[in-house]
């Protein structure tokens, strides 16, 4: 297992994933309390070769995979779940042993944001889930998809013609799953900071000068700065794995 060390807000070396786990839930003091995951190049590059999954290493899969176990439910926008090829979301058996010892359901929910629903009913997103997953969409998405996807999954309709993440996140804690954590894509996390309900974001800088073409981690119609506590670092080599929280 890739040796990963906290250098703030305490130096330690070489923490299991019990202190890892433990790291990021010491600030999640609110509920609900929403979580972004990125990992980026450090000259600011949200890709290599088209996807994500070009930047991450052994350590960002690590913090990857109990950041998962941490939460109530998985949030991601379909465009990312083409893009990156995700299946069901089935954590593996050590991940189910510590949710369930901590009081939390065998396995996260997943939560797809569409609003164009373009999404396939029989793929083993749905047909493999272990826990029912959710489809957040809008008033206005399109009603056969709708009603197909229906059969597979729970719809939740967050706004008429684009997704309100303030309802999305008030209907997600609603029905108990008050720990979201959010994978992206880039235009998504910029509308949830349009709309100021992101409350951390975890950062994984990459030690890779990408250029190229890549986008940012977030992008959206309009700038607003949102001030962020850094809550915490952890270093694996060369890779830098930040913990920052919003200052309300």
């Amino acid at each position: 297992m890739v040796q990963i060390d906290a250098v703030l807000p305490v130096p330690v070396r070489d923490l299991d994933d019990d202190a890892i786990a433990a790291a990021y839930q010491a600030d999640a003091v609110r509920s609900p309390w929403l979580r972004v995951n990125f990992v980026s190049s450090i000259d600011g590059a949200a890709t290599a070769d088209g996807l994500s999954a070009g930047l991450g290493g052994d350590a960002d899969h690590r913090v990857f995979g109990i950041l998962r176990r941490l939460s109530d439910v998985v949030l991601v926008a379909s465009g990312t779940v083409l893009a990156e090829g995700y299946g069901p979301m089935v954590l593996d058996d050590e991940s189910v042993a510590w949710r369930q010892a901590h009081g939390l359901q065998a396995q996260p929910v997943f939560a797809i944001v569409t609003g164009r629903l373009d999404l396939d009913p029989t793929s083993a997103i749905f047909t493999d889930a272990p826990v029912r997953p959710i489809i957040v969409t809008t008033a206005s998405s399109p009603a056969g998809p709708r009603a197909a996807l229906a059969k597979v999954a729970d719809v939740l309709i967050c706004g008429e013609t684009e997704v309100e993440p303030v309802s999305m996140v008030q209907q997600l804690a609603a029905r108990g799953l008050a720990r979201i954590h959010c994978e992206g894509g880039p235009s998504f996390f910029g509308s949830l900071l349009d709309a100021d309900v992101v409350d951390e974001l975890c950062l994984t800088l990459s030690p890779l000068l990408e250029a190229g073409a890549s986008g940012r981690i977030a992008h959206s119609a309009t700038a607003d700065s949102r001030s962020m506590n850094l809550a915490g670092v952890l270093h694996s080599g060369d890779t830098l794995l930040l913990r920052y929280t919003r200052a309300r």
